[in-house]
């Protein structure tokens, strides 16, 4: 019962994250509009109504099968999702097949039945194969079951501890009926959002005149749309779209994976051995060096590449530098937002004695093919070594929990700090610029990539200042600073320490954006420097003193310099922010 509640939960938090928007379209139309129950079922007089009792009933009958279709539509989701996470890979593996022929033959359905719903004729062909079945529909009209199979087969929710549990399960083979109960019950609750998704679009088509008239129009719009997420999922555009949205779930996901009673349920750990028992001295995301134990060995990698020949690496053949483990999956959009950290680290220190080692543990049976693992490598500009850990030998030798994972590891190889999660990069940084200089201390550190944890003690600077309206602090402005469009004005005497806004904002939970020309946020501070997190693509001008600087900004969320003084001052400036950029905060130092 504890696991089936953990399972519920964690798979709430992930049917309501950013990573089931590539899917809502078509859970909307094809699952939700096309399960619209047309008529109603009575004598009345209308002239649309059939007056026999012949068509009365098989118009009941078709008022059934389409007000089943939502429900089939996530029963099959659920069921291809819960069998083929937990078993896929070994069927695969048993028939030696590529361990990513499941996701293309999911995707390949997705196009079939959507040209089934734009093509009349192709429907019919589509059927032909079923004819033998006496009284039965296999086509795109009635095949909400088969589409919720495809959809469960191309599904990829966002990294969680419940799936990271679910995922190490299948992939070593220790399938047990805790581990299908936690599977069953995560699958339903990711799916249970989904299913009000489409209820709601049945709903809507069932109220709104317009979508009853053009039914027709409807089915082809679900037919594009599948084809549309089946290309998206070829060329991996929905993490695209992922990365550019907040993870609104965050704060949730790491209640869960922090729960000390959550944790022991699940076991996440693995076994303990010599090598890994003292990696619990080590907390999650502390803000200085500890001591952890030498660090576990790299082993039972089926491929390297990123490295001279193909070569494997050995931690003790690193002795003398700073080493970080990263623990990642290439289509996990969790570590997709990591790795640029990742990257700028390896170009700015790797001459300075920095190693990155990227160990690719699969949460899909997809991900265990090399080709798609460098594929997504190379888009992410990864250049440090990377070692596929298919059977998550390396994995469970850490005892990991979580995608992604960075475990910081000194030049004589003891473990000295350990993230899991997205976040705390500036306090990572800051770590590794210290074990670069104790392993040597002549050695001429580059600036720093982030904003500095090494800033002034609290109180000296302004503090965190974020923009969106759930974390909202130091708002100065007379209006009140609510969720949606408004107007906004900054007040004739601003304090310090604080910002307003000027002009058409449309604030969110995490971030605010510009809903009209003009917008600009006026900021008072005292502080050194003066950073700002924005996402997007444009320019922002920055008005200090009488004069103005222009910032490019470009791609996901992440820390621009507005403000480096030679010490602390306090100041005034005026940032003005054009559409398509998101501003999350200002941080200082």
């Amino acid at each position: 019962m504890q696991l089936a509640l953990i399972g519920l939960l964690g798979g709430l938090i992930t049917g309501i994250s950013p990573c089931i928007l590539p899917v809502l379209p078509v859970i909307f139309l094809s699952g939700g509009v096309q399960g619209a129950r047309k008529g109603p079922v009575s004598s009345s007089a209308a002239t649309e109504v059939p007056r026999t009792a012949v068509e009365l009933k098989a118009q009941s009958r078709q008022r059934r099968r389409a007000g089943l279709r939502p429900y089939l539509v996530i029963l099959g989701l659920v069921i291809s999702f819960s069998t083929f996470t937990l078993v896929g890979s070994f069927l695969l593996t048993l028939v030696n097949l590529p361990q990513d022929l499941l996701r293309w033959i999911g995707l390949v359905v997705l196009v079939l039945i959507g040209c089934g719903l734009i093509f009349d004729r192709f429907q019919h062909i589509l059927e032909k194969p079923f004819s033998w079945i006496p009284q039965r529909k296999v086509g795109t009209e009635n095949g909400g079951l088969v589409l919720g199979l495809a959809l469960g087969v191309v599904y990829v929710p966002c990294a969680g501890p419940v799936l990271a549990a679910i995922a190490v399960a299948g992939a070593t083979g220790q399938v047990g009926p805790e581990t299908i109960v936690l599977t069953l019950t995560f699958a339903v609750g990711a799916a249970v959002p989904l299913l009000v998704f489409a209820l709601a679009g049945r709903r809507v088509a069932e109220r709104v005149k317009a979508f009853r008239k053009n039914q027709r129009k409807i089915r082809i719009a679900g037919g594009v749309m599948m084809i549309a997420l089946a290309i998206g999922l070829v060329f991996n555009l929905p993490q695209l779209l992922q990365k550019l949205v907040p993870d609104y779930t965050s704060t949730l996901q790491e209640q869960v994976q922090d729960n000390e009673a959550v944790k022991k349920a699940l076991d996440l750990g693995g076994l303990v051995n010599e090598q890994n028992r003292d990696l619990d001295k080590c907390s999650n995301g502390a803000t200085e060096l500890e001591s952890c134990g030498t660090a576990p060995d790299i082993k039972g990698i089926q491929e390297w590449f990123n490295t001279p020949g193909g070569q494997a690496v050995n931690l003790k053949d690193l002795n003398g530098k700073v080493v970080l483990v990263d623990f990642w999956a290439y289509s996990c959009i969790n570590c997709q937002r990591s790795v640029p950290h990742l990257t700028d680290w390896y170009s700015k220190y790797k001459d300075s004695g920095l190693e990155i080692i990227g160990v690719h543990s699969p949460e899909y049976a997809f991900e265990k093919e090399t080709r798609n693992v460098m594929s997504g490598a190379q888009d992410l500009g990864i250049t440090y070594p990377v070692a596929i850990d298919n059977n998550l030998a390396t994995w469970t030798n850490y005892r990991n929990r979580y995608w992604p994972a960075h475990y910081l590891i000194d030049s004589e190889g003891t473990v000295r700090h350990i993230k899991f999660g997205e976040g705390g990069y500036q306090t990572t940084e800051k770590l590794i610029r210290k074990l670069l200089q104790e392993a040597n201390p002549s050695a001429a550190l580059p600036a720093p990539i982030e904003a500095s944890d090494d800033g002034p003690v609290a109180g000296a600077t302004t503090p965190e200042t974020y923009l969106g309206t759930t974390k909202k602090v130091n708002y100065a402005g007379e209006e009140p600073y609510k969720a949606g469009v408004g107007l906004y004005s900054m007040p004739a005497n601003q304090p310090g320490d604080s910002f307003s806004l000027k002009g058409s904002w449309d604030l969110g939970t995490q971030s605010i954006t510009p809903a009209g020309a003009g917008s600009s946020i006026a900021l008072n501070y005292h502080a050194k420097q003066v950073y700002i997190v924005v996402s997007g693509e444009g320019m922002i001008e920055v008005v200090r003193d009488g004069k103005t600087t222009s910032v490019a900004v470009s791609g996901t969320p992440t820390l621009y310099q507005i403000v480096d003084d030679p010490g602390i001052r306090e100041g005034k400036l005026e940032v003005k922010i054009p559409q398509g950029i998101q501003a999350y905060s200002f941080t200082f130092g």
